[in-house]
């Protein structure tokens, strides 16, 4: 909780991003594994509630992401 609301959820959606999208130096994650970060992260690495919020999302998330490649 010293960590700014923001920032905390900053984190998960900046770990999702990096995992999720293809690097030059590395193809993307699959979304299973993608979301599999974030629920083993949680508590640890990114705060458990809004964790589970994203992860609850996760239908909406999905959609957004493949919106995201297929607009590229």
């Amino acid at each position: 909780e010293d960590i700014s609301l923001h920032a905390r959820i900053m984190a998960i959606a900046d770990v999702f991003d990096a995992v999720s999208q293809k690097r030059c130096y590395r193809d993307a994650m699959t979304l299973d594994q993608s979301f599999n970060i974030i629920e083993k992260g949680a508590g640890t690495d990114f705060d458990p509630h809004l964790a589970r919020l994203f992860l609850e999302a996760r239908d909406e998330v999905a959609k957004l992401v493949h919106e995201k490649i297929i607009y590229k």
